[in-house]
């Protein structure tokens, strides 16, 4: 009985760490797009345009990051 309830344990544990592992991916790859971005811009002066370009860039990084980590499940 022991055994089951610890295999039940472990595939929640695993399906947990795989979810959020996709999630910290998304909010990375965005994050670090809009950061970049908008850095850039205040240096550049060009804003709102290198904030625009480089949020599609981490939206479009964490789809690919996504369809990655399908592969690999």
């Amino acid at each position: 009985m022991q055994n089951h309830k610890k295999t039940d344990t472990n595939e929640f544990s695993r399906a947990f760490a795989m979810l959020s592992q996709i999630g910290i991916s998304i909010v990375v790859c965005i994050g670090v797009g809009i950061g970049l971005g908008w850095f850039l811009d205040r240096i550049l002066g060009t804003s709102p345009w290198l904030l625009l370009v480089f949020t599609i860039f981490g939206i479009v990084a964490a789809f690919k990051a996504i369809l990655e980590f399908a592969k690999k499940v």
